[in-house]
């Protein structure tokens, strides 16, 4: 077996075991529960209010690529107008910006499960 193979294998070994432990433990936690007696409409996701998911990964996105573009901007701004390095200045500001753009995305976020 080659390389590749080999981390292909354990990719997909280790996606297996976190689905196989994720289903497992919420299993033995619902059973738990019922067998004390607690009241199944805990389970019901569907009293909370929260914002639609269409709503939230159509703005999450905007916000990244907005970010991304920002960084880019700034980046050639860095690079015309200074003398640093340009191979770092581009990757820097623009995992940088959609960073930033990422971390207001939540807060909207956030935002729109209040209202």
């Amino acid at each position: 077996m080659g390389g590749p193979t080999i981390v292909f294998s354990i990719l997909i070994v280790a996606i297996f075991g976190i689905f196989y432990l994720y289903f497992s433990t919420r299993n033995k936690e619902r059973l738990t529960l019922i067998e004390k007696g607690a009241d199944a409409s805990i389970f019901v996701h569907g009293k909370r209010k929260t914002a639609p998911i269409w709503k939230v990964i159509i703005l999450n996105l905007a916000l990244l690529f907005m970010g991304v573009g920002l960084g880019i901007f700034i980046a050639q701004l860095l690079e015309n107008y200074t003398t640093m390095n340009d191979d770092a200045i581009y990757p820097a500001c623009i995992f940088l910006m959609a960073g930033v753009g990422l971390f207001v995305g939540f807060t909207m976020t956030k935002n729109l499960d209040k209202e």
